[in-house]
Formats: C-alpha cells, sequence, structure tokens
C-alpha cells in the first residue's frame, strides 16, 4: 500500500506546478489508472493527446527513474485495488443475510461518531459565515457524490439567489458553467475516494478566479483541500460495492440547518411563495399535504375553518 499512497501522493503534492500537458496526463491517470497501468509510453500519449516524452518526463517529474517506473507504481495501484475489493467481499460473505443490515448500520454509526468528534467546529463556523457572504454560490459533485450536491443545492436555492448546480461530463462544460465567477463567490466542491479530477480542476479554476473555496471530503490530506481556504471533513468507507457517504449527508444537513437560522425570514418567505404556487396550479393534491409548524416558523398549514 506504501507505492499505492505514494504515487498517489505524488500526483496531489505535485498537480499546482504541472504543465498544462501534464495536467492532462494526471487527470486521465486519477479516472483510469486500471487502463493506463497497461499502456505503453507512447500509446498513453496518444490516448490523452500528449507525445510520447511528455510522458516519459512526467514520470521523472514524479521521481521515478523511468517509465517503466511509473507503471510499476501503476500496476501495484491497480493490485491493491483489486486486493481491497476482494477482502471487502470476504468481509461480507462471512456475514450472514441476519446480521446484514445490523452491521452496515453499525458501520454508518461510527462513520458519524467518529465525523463528530474530529469535525472543527471552527471552520464550520467559517463555511456558514462564507456562504452567507457570497453572492453566488456554485456546488460541484459527480459520480457518487453528485446526489449529496443535488440535495445542498436544493436546499441552498431556498435560501439564496445565484445557487448553480454544476452539472459535467468533461473540465470544460464545469469550466463554462463556472465561467463568471469570481472574487465575491463560493464554490462547493464535494469528493471522497475516489477523487475526481474533474472537482479538482473546478476547485483550482475557482480559486485562480479569487473566489472562496469550501471543500468537503475525508481527510485533512485529500487532494481536495489544495485550493481550499475551509475544509470540511466527514469519514467516508466503502461497504462492499458502494461508498458509505452517510457522515458527509449528516454534516451538509447541519450546514442547511446552520443556514437556515440565519436566513428564518427568507426561508418561510419562500416556503410561502411556493405553498401558493402549489396551490394554484395543483401540483400537489390537498390530502397529501400535512400541516408543519416547525421552530424556523415555516408554515405549511392551510387556511383557517379549512378542512384537513
Amino acid at each position: 500500500m506504501g507505492n499505492t499512497n505514494d504515487l498517489r501522493n505524488r500526483i496531489n503534492k505535485k498537480y499546482g506546478s504541472m504543465s498544462r500537458n501534464q495536467k492532462l496526463l494526471a487527470a486521465y491517470i486519477t479516472d483510469h489508472y486500471d487502463q493506463a497501468a497497461f499502456l505503453t509510453a507512447a500509446r498513453l500519449g496518444e490516448v490523452v493527446g500528449v507525445s510520447e516524452s511528455t510522458v516519459v518526463r512526467f514520470a521523472f517529474s514524479l521521481g521515478y527513474k523511468g517509465y517503466p517506473g511509473f507503471q510499476k507504481a501503476l500496476e501495484e495501484l491497480v493490485q491493491n485495488r483489486l486486493n481491497d475489493t476482494q477482502e471487502q467481499e470476504i468481509t461480507y460473505d462471512r456475514i450472514r443475510q441476519s446480521e446484514l443490515v445490523e452491521t452496515i448500520l453499525h458501520s454508518d454509526i461510527d462513520n458519524i461518531r467518529h465525523t463528530l468528534e474530529t469535525i472543527d467546529q471552527t471552520v464550520f463556523e467559517l463555511a456558514v459565515d462564507t456562504i452567507l457572504k457570497a453572492k453566488n454560490i456554485y456546488v460541484a459533485g459527480i459520480r457518487s457524490c453528485a446526489p449529496l450536491a443535488d440535495f445542498l443545492a436544493f436546499y441552498l436555492n431556498l435560501m439564496f439567489e445565484g445557487v448553480h448546480l454544476l452539472h459535467t461530463n468533461s473540465s470544460s462544460e464545469l469550466f463554462e458553467q463556472m465561467v463568471r465567477i469570481g472574487e465575491e463567490d463560493v464554490m462547493i466542491g464535494i469528493s471522497f475516494p475516489r477523487y475526481s479530477m474533474r472537482i479538482l480542476k473546478a476547485i483550482e479554476f475557482a480559486n485562480n478566479r479569487n473566489a472562496r473555496v469550501i471543500t468537503l471530503t475525508d481527510s485533512i490530506h485529500s487532494p481536495m483541500n489544495l485550493y481550499s481556504s475551509c475544509n470540511l471533513i466527514a469519514k467516508s468507507s466503502m461497504v462492499s460495492v458502494a461508498d458509505s457517504l452517510v457522515a458527509p449527508l449528516s454534516v451538509i444537513n447541519a450546514l442547511i440547518v446552520a443556514l437556515c437560522m440565519k436566513k428564518q425570514t427568507e426561508v418561510a418567505k419562500t416556503l410561502d411563495t411556493l405553498e401558493e404556487i402549489w396551490e394554484e396550479y395543483q401540483v400537489y393534491e390537498k390530502d397529501e399535504i400535512d400541516s408543519v409548524d416547525d421552530s424556523i416558523k415555516m408554515h405549511y398549514a392551510g387556511k383557517p375553518g379549512e378542512k384537513k
């Protein structure tokens, strides 16, 4: 595992000083290391769109004696990934079906407990303050983190104008959606292993435009923190083939509630407006809406005298 982590750390540490072509290589290798491990230097260069000599220089720049040494590190990365998957399969194969739910839920509880014990309250409050002061809020998360970004953006949209949920299949699409980001804005990037080079590029772009950057990731050593001034850390683990993102979702919930407490009037007004729209356009049937009256005075109750 040492060499595996070493390769990732070398790429992460060097990424900020890499040339454009080297960053293209880093992005491809991060997202497709299982394929890159079996490519010659010439073929890897062809796939990425750079020269063979650029690939070789890239290997040297990471501290390897040549492309063979770099390729060996890639092969070890693939092998360790396979070993991790096999170990997980063996672990869960040994669990009786009747114990599976209990085992998974206890694992999630441990993730939340660990996050609660280690999260920095000062950083959390900084994140809240940064979002409150932002003119525009950009939220990005892909692959398994996409639902987290979607959930956060949905509730931010009830509180703020200028909320942008970034959808992307490529880095160029991200940049197109972020082209107007500036120093009055904030970028919230969400990424957990396997880390996304696309999200890292988006965070780097936001940082270069002097926007404030908030990350939600799993470790202070995460590459997502390279360009961030505010790092929210939540424990994540892989359960068989699925990522456990319960603890990150809990941190997002806490963030939403903290912001709601600061924006009570705006949220109540937005919900009142939505209620009127839903009723006017019959978005929901009346028997599907229950009355709610919570601590921040968001009223869903029907009109006085109306049967419920």
